[in-house]
């Protein structure tokens, strides 16, 4: 039997797809499809943010805490344009994330009516996958298409939906949905396995630089690893899944680099790397590389490659090591682990001395914080600048935690909707924010949404009155910051004022409290570190120009932070490596 309309049996299909909530803003041509969830009698959620952006970045944390197909919405026009931003992020970081865009009436498309926009083609570098429902025959067929296209290739789907489409009548029935997520494993070729074995066994050394495709691979990496001697370095989205229980870590390179990562890579007789598209090309070395990743449309375009593998990590190294020859000579991994610890042990000396008595704080020392008294299974999201290089170097991974951030798209005021998609995924999850002043200011509006809701979000506010990483990058370049220092502003007291307890924290010693208080107490709660606008962190390796820059921009002070957890980690792997 045919459901009432065609909103009706979108609102079906999308139960059957295992959907729980949509994000959106309620409103005009979205209209009939809101209805058809308020008839739903609570199978499918509309959860209103205040922005529509704020709605497809939560959607985006939602469907990578647990791999299902998340929802958002917005209606016509404005609320399209909206989308646009948070769906660029899912679309790069790999969320499986259906987008309703809905549209105007379709007698009027095209004739340049109230608020029309051409959805197929707003959408075309945000999505896969970005059709026209124009007619009540192609339901429920489209929904589903839309909803698999988004789970089988972990992406973006746009499902365009006139308002007057939405109240018609739906001829045919809705039939059940059966929806297939991407759970595939790769498997490499043959012929690319013996060639890897080769290359493995020929090289003099070796180093691993791992990303976000090593997930589920942990042994695998270790057990190579270990196999070769090699130390092991990662990307940023890499950290969560390989530096925990990892006694070859040599830390990261890149813009948040640090530890001996850059080393590794570029001194290495072969480069090996797994399940990354790391895009700082100018990071890599461009010698003897191989790669191995899951979607063959990443080999080699970021350094040219000695070989190519297609496949899944963890199944690429377990048809490898049968071939492999266990290495005895520890050399090159210990010389790596030894500058490592060196590389963090002056970073946290030179830097931490009387950290209790430094005023403004540092952040760093509020990140080593924070991250010793957050949960074991804690979800934390990350604003992108500054922000990034504190969840690089302070937060530490066990393999429950999580760090979300838009690390590929690298949009401002990220962390705060991420974290309102991820406490809606589970809520009985500690969920933090680490929202910098400015991407907060970005969206503040949805700590009403935290608000409206009771979610058990912590937003933890780096509040430097400074755009940090702007600022840094203006120095890099030679120029005095210019724009990027801004008026005090007093984030708990907002918070307040939209009733959410919150506390404001100027010295370092009242930082431990403050955070502890936020995070046991249940539903939303924010913290605002008033911290030092000076403490620009830089990478690990920088060139001659970039020193030159950092010269000419004089009278600013950059300073390099380390972390304390990290370094305790390296001293344990050098206290592993055999003595003669």
């Amino acid at each position: 039997m045919a459901t009432a309309n065609v909103a009706d049996q979108l609102v079906q299909v999308l139960i059957q797809s295992g959907v729980q909530r949509v994000y959106g803003v309620v409103g005009d041509s979205l209209n009939p499809f809101v209805d058809a969830i308020r008839r739903s009698d609570g199978a499918l959620a509309w959860v209103h943010v205040r922005n529509e952006e704020a709605a497809a970045f939560a959607a985006a944390a939602e469907a990578q805490i647990t791999g299902r197909l998340a929802v958002c919405a917005g209606s016509c026009g404005p609320g399209n344009t909206h989308l646009v931003q948070g769906l660029y992020d899912a679309h790069r970081s790999g969320a499986p994330v259906l987008a309703l865009a809905s549209h105007i009436p379709t007698t009027q498309i095209g004739t340049g009516f109230f608020q029309e926009t051409h959805p197929e083609k707003l959408f075309s570098e945000a999505a896969d996958w970005c059709e026209l429902l124009s007619q009540p025959e192609q339901m429920p067929r489209l929904a589903r298409i839309a909803a698999q296209h988004a789970l089988g290739g972990s992406t973006v789907s746009v499902l365009v939906l006139p308002g007057d489409v939405g109240e018609r009548p739906a001829p045919h029935p809705t039939g059940r949905t059966v929806p297939t997520p991407a759970c595939g494993t790769v498997t490499p070729a043959p012929h690319a396995v013996r060639e890897l074995a080769r290359l493995l066994g020929e090289a003099r050394t070796v180093a691993l630089f791992c990303g976000a495709g090593v997930r589920d691979a942990h042994a695998q990496v270790m057990r190579l690893a270990e196999t070769l001697k090699a130390p092991v370095g990662h990307t940023l989205r890499g950290k969560e899944w390989v530096q925990y229980d990892n006694p070859y870590d040599v830390g990261m390179i890149g813009l948040l680099g640090y530890g001996a990562c850059h080393d590794a890579v570029h001194d290495a007789d072969l480069l090996v790397m797994l399940g990354t598209d790391f895009p700082y090309d100018a990071f890599l070395p461009q010698a003897r590389t191989v790669q191995v990743d899951r979607d063959a449309r990443r080999l080699g375009r970021r350094t040219p490659l000695e070989l190519a593998v297609h496949g899944d990590v963890g199944a690429t190294l377990d048809a490898v090591q049968p071939l492999l020859e266990p290495r005895t000579d520890r050399r090159f991994l210990d010389g790596m682990l030894r500058k490592h610890e060196r590389a963090l042990t002056t970073a946290v000396d030179a830097y931490t001395r009387n950290v209790d008595h430094h005023t403004p704080i540092h952040p760093e020392y509020a990140a080593s914080v924070l991250d010793e008294i957050a949960a074991d299974d804690a979800v934390f999201t990350v604003d992108t600048g500054m922000n990034n290089v504190w969840a690089a170097r302070y937060l530490t991974p066990n393999g429950r935690r999580r760090v979300i951030g838009s690390f590929s798209h690298g949009t401002m005021a990220n962390a705060l909707p991420h974290a309102i998609g991820a406490a809606f995924a589970d809520p009985a999850r500690q969920v933090v924010a680490l929202s910098g002043d400015g991407g907060l200011a970005m969206l503040l509006g949805e700590l009403l949404t935290v608000r409206q809701h009771e979610l058990p979000v912590k937003t933890v506010v780096f509040n430097n009155g400074s755009l940090g990483m702007v600022r840094l990058e203006m120095m890099v370049d030679g120029l005095p910051a210019y724009e990027t220092d801004h008026a005090p502003v007093d984030y708990s007291a907002i918070a307040r004022g939209m009733g959410i307890p919150a506390w404001r924290v100027e010295r370092p010693g009242g930082v431990r409290d403050a955070l502890a208080q936020a995070l046991e107490r249940p539903g939303p709660a924010l913290v605002e570190l008033v911290t030092d606008p000076n403490a620009l962190s830089v990478p690990s390796h920088i060139t001659f120009g970039q020193v030159k820059g950092f010269a000419l921009a004089a009278g600013r002070t950059v300073l390099d932070g380390g972390v304390g957890t990290m370094l305790d980690l390296a001293r344990a792997n050098l206290r592993n490596i055999p003595r003669p």
